[in-house]
């Protein structure tokens, strides 16, 4: 008997799932708030350079750009003094007694005026926030194995409503930047845990569904954001409005139940079978769930318990000649997605397009986007939709160099779509990744993997910088980074239909059997007849 099977005896979609998922999907809603929050607290609206304090403002002493419209960065040394000669008069100085911003909603942009020479320190903040869920990632992921996955959960859930509330009182940048980066490691935190604790309690059969579920629950958010700060103008108030109701999820999250594996691997199996008796309760199976006793869960689970005991390193995932390759090429292709998704999901006000609708068609986009690649995942297979998502991503942002600001329609429709090709990677990847790593090392391949992903979030915003030099830089390295990605996609294996491989070993046969010729007719009429099993059985739970 597998864990599967005994979720089955205790109630596998009961109340307590429907109320688990609930609990576990609430803080996702939130969480596109904190991931997407720059797009508004850091929009940079109109501005010019406030006159000296004895001119007033106009031609005479802001210079006019090539477009038409003030200089941003620039004033005359000398304004409208007719007694100097026209090389003088025109002589220019940067803005020394700061800007005046035409806009009535303010943002850390005009607070501490990130502009002109200091526009850089903008993206050095987005980039910090995603040094933090880097970060975290490495740090509580470890700690969550050694201390479970509810405390880091619920530890999180209150890091980041503290750092968040504390980013919003933020006295100086430099702070505010401090506090982003523990709002990234509380959100690096709620994902790995939340991802954990969703499979676990749910069936095989409904896995792929609730895991979908909560890829809606943060498209959703997407939708909130907007509406949120359209209501809110002043982003303190915005930032702490976003940061509150974590809060409330640190309270509500001591009712989350503890993973069952990670108490019976290390020791804890009457806690465990205390839970799952407690479970078996809500589902209205108590007499179930008081058959159950502490020998058969360590017997049933047995086979899982061995499987971690052998312990594999991230080394391994070099060391080894199929795994190194799987490797590489996840590890590309989970790189280009955050370092192309990025760099349109936090580029939304260069499109010149009212910032609140395209936000939301932003968001509007991965619905369709989702329920497409769920048919491509089923039908067409894992490689072809992960090769097919990157490529495309990267000849629209490509095409995006080509086409003239003036073609805002134009450039605002493919920015969506790439976007959508994009957050079609993010679903597949990570069924994709959990599908070819065996189990004895599936956790750390997905962790690698996801490290590369942090990685390229944070260096996106960086990426922007190169604008400076030339407008057209940013998009070619961000294209051609997702066709790379695309490209490496191509050499991975096909897992549509495949089990679950356990080992290493099983991983290996498959390479073998994928390389032997092709059977005749009737010999494949026999195979079909007869099924294969070379992994062994499918480990739907791992």
């Amino acid at each position: 008997m597998t864990f599967s099977e005994i979720l089955d005896r205790v109630g596998s979609m009961g109340r307590f799932q429907f109320l688990h998922v609930a609990i576990l999907g609430l803080p996702i809603l939130n969480m596109a708030n904190h991931n997407l929050l720059q797009i508004f607290t850091a929009a940079t609206p109109v501005h010019h350079c406030r006159p000296p304090p004895n001119a007033s403002a106009g031609p005479w002493v802001i210079p006019m750009g090539p477009n038409g419209k003030p200089e941003r960065c620039l004033r005359f040394v000398h304004p409208s003094n007719a007694s100097l000669p026209n090389d003088t008069q025109r002589s220019m100085e940067p803005c020394l007694d700061g800007w005046v911003y035409n806009s009535t909603k303010d943002s850390i942009v005009t607070e501490w005026n990130l502009v002109c020479n200091s526009n850089k320190l903008k993206e050095m903040a987005q980039s910090i926030f995603m040094a933090g869920i880097l970060i975290g990632g490495l740090v509580l992921g470890d700690l969550s194995d050694r201390f479970g996955r509810r405390p880091i959960l619920t530890c999180s859930y209150l890091l980041l409503a503290a750092s968040g509330s504390g980013a919003a009182f933020s006295p100086t940048f430099p702070v505010y930047m401090v506090f982003r980066f523990l709002c990234g490691c509380g959100i690096s935190g709620i994902t790995l845990s939340t991802v954990i604790l969703n499979v676990e309690w749910v069936p095989t059969r409904m896995r792929a569904i609730m895991s979908t579920a909560l890829g809606y629950c943060y498209t959703v958010g997407q939708f909130i954001l907007p509406g949120l700060a359209y209501a809110i103008p002043q982003w303190r108030w915005l930032q702490l409005t976003v940061s509150i109701p974590f809060f409330i999820f640190f309270l509500s999250s001591w009712w989350t139940p503890e993973s069952i594996r990670w108490l019976v691997l290390t020791g804890k199996s009457s806690k465990a079978l205390k839970i799952l008796r407690r479970v078996a309760a809500f589902n209205g199976k108590k007499e179930e769930g008081e058959r159950l006793s502490l020998e058969e869960l360590k017997l049933n689970l047995q086979k899982e318990i061995s499987l971690a005991k052998a312990k594999y390193t991230a080394a391994d995932l070099f060391r080894i000649p199929m795994l190194r390759r799987m490797t590489f090429c996840l590890s590309l292709a989970w790189f280009a997605t955050g370092f192309a998704y990025y760099s349109l999901a936090m580029g939304v006000e260069e499109f010149g397009v009212n910032l609140y609708i395209l936000q939301i068609i932003f968001g509007g986009v991965d619905i369709p986007a989702k329920f497409i690649t769920i048919l491509s995942l089923s039908y067409l297979g894992r490689h072809t939709t992960q090769a097919a998502a990157l490529l495309l991503a990267g000849g629209a942002i490509l095409a995006l160099t080509f086409v003239p600001l003036d073609l805002q329609t134009v450039r605002t429709v493919l920015a969506v779509f790439g976007k959508g090709c994009l957050s079609s990677s993010f679903s597949c990847l990570f069924l994709y990744t959990s599908e070819l790593y065996p189990t004895v090392i599936r956790q750390t391949g997905m962790g690698v993997s996801n490290l590369w992903t942090r990685v390229g979030s944070m260096l996106s915003p960086l990426v922007k910088i190169t604008g400076e030099v030339q407008p057209f830089i940013p998009n070619i390295i961000y294209g051609i980074t997702a066709l790379l990605g695309g490209s490496a996609a191509l050499f991975l294996p096909e897992t549509l239909n495949q089990p679950l491989p356990e080992t290493i070993e099983d991983l290996e046969n498959w390479s073998l059997r994928a390389k032997e010729p092709k059977q005749e007719p009737e010999v494949e009429k026999a195979s079909q007849r007869i099924p294969l099993q070379p992994y062994g059985p499918d480990l739907g739970s791992s």
